[in-house]
């Protein structure tokens, strides 16, 4: 079953590239008018750019999750320049060093949780005010199988995805009966360049991801996109608070 978004206008935050742009695309094939957003504005400019040369309409917005007037502007921009807004995935994140705990810098906690929880509810925040207004609205928040497992040496990135999850539960509960529907997603370990970066730093870490993915391979970044359009669309419209795992076996076991 494909979800068409036609007539829809969908907003996807860490669109300049991996799981983020993949989603922007997916949602415009589906025919919604997206608007990509990223701290990297020459890569949502470009992504954009191809959309609408391929006849989708799009519009690209430089933006800092962290920076709640910024995110205020980029729900503002959105609807001003398409008139509403009915589907959202807030994914811009950051990965974090491996370190133990007691080793770890405060200012590192404060800048992974700045982006990766406090930037959700930035998002969150805007784009309920203007659903909320609608009367209608699906919301996708990023979180990880880093929100649902312990790992060494990931405490702070762990707790900032455990977070998402506690903020996607309770929203749900407060806007379920006001037509917006609220979920998170947890993606397993994916090819993305965020991901390719930590392999570099780590190279023996690929071996137990390989061992630890039962399907023996990194997922690819169109898996995930089909998971949000799959919670932002009618074949959800039952589907509130959840954290939707798409993992390759990962926490299975």
């Amino acid at each position: 079953m494909k979800e068409s978004f036609d007539q829809q206008v969908a907003l996807v935050t860490g669109a300049g590239s991996g799981i983020g742009l993949a989603t922007a695309k997916a949602f415009a094939k589906a025919g919604a008018a997206v608007v990509l957003a990223d701290m990297h504005e020459e890569a949502v400019r470009a992504a954009a750019e191809e959309l609408m040369a391929g006849g989708r309409k799009a519009l690209a917005v430089r933006c800092d999750v962290a920076d709640e007037q910024q995110v205020a502007a980029m729900v503002e921009q959105t609807v001003s320049t398409f008139g509403r807004l009915d589907a959202a995935y807030n994914n811009a994140g950051v990965q974090s060093p491996a370190i133990e705990t007691a080793d770890a810098d405060g200012e590192e906690f404060d800048r992974v949780h700045a982006i990766n929880l406090r930037g959700v509810w930035n998002c969150m925040k805007y784009e309920l005010r203007q659903m909320r207004r609608q009367g209608s609205g699906a919301i996708v928040n990023c979180s990880s199988i880093g929100g649902l497992v312990g790992l060494p040496g990931r405490a702070i990135y762990h707790a900032s995805k455990y977070g998402v999850i506690g903020l996607t539960k309770s929203a749900a509960l407060e806007y379920a009966s006001k037509g917006i529907r609220i979920n998170a997603v947890c993606p397993g370990t994916i090819e993305t360049p965020m991901v390719e970066e930590m392999l570099a730093k780590e190279p023996d870490a690929m071996k137990d991801i390989l061992r630890d993915q039962p399907i023996g391979r990194l997922g690819r970044p169109e898996e995930i996109a089909a998971a949000v359009l799959w919670l932002c669309g009618a074949g959800a419209s039952f589907v509130i608070g959840h954290a939707l795992v798409v993992d390759g076996g990962y926490t299975a076991h």
